[in-house]
């Protein structure tokens, strides 16, 4: 199957576990992966034919900004769900990033990395 890869979504989030990060917040990174049928896209030049990245874009920038949960599992499983109601989009890859995850000593991001499907 096709896909289409959206890489460096970044935006700022409120969602973690201790109570001060849905209080300031906190900077989120996500890589999305849509798999879809990109055949009749790539013969016909129709923006129809294929899914139009920008509403994926859009899905994962509001969920992010307007929605608080404690894990972000929850937030990448809501958003793999959202995506999923694309027209064309048969299955999504969702890796989510905490860019700076509040933990003493730690200078990485820790990532959630989900795949679902239509049928999940």
């Amino acid at each position: 199957m096709d896909s289409i890869q959206i890489t460096g979504i970044r935006c700022y989030g409120y969602t973690g576990y201790l109570p001060e990060e849905q209080v300031l917040g906190q900077w989120f990174e996500v890589d999305l992966t849509l798999w879809l049928d990109l055949s009749l896209a790539g013969s016909s030049d129709r923006i129809e034919d294929t899914c139009d990245y920008r509403a994926a874009i859009a899905i994962v920038k509001d969920l992010v900004k307007n929605q608080k949960f404690a894990l972000v599992e929850k937030l990448a499983a809501a958003i793999a769900q959202e995506i999923l109601h694309l027209e064309k989009v048969q299955q999504v890859r969702i890796q989510l990033s905490k860019v700076a995850p509040p933990i003493p000593d730690f200078e990485g991001k820790i990532t959630i990395d989900i795949t679902r499907n239509r049928i999940d």
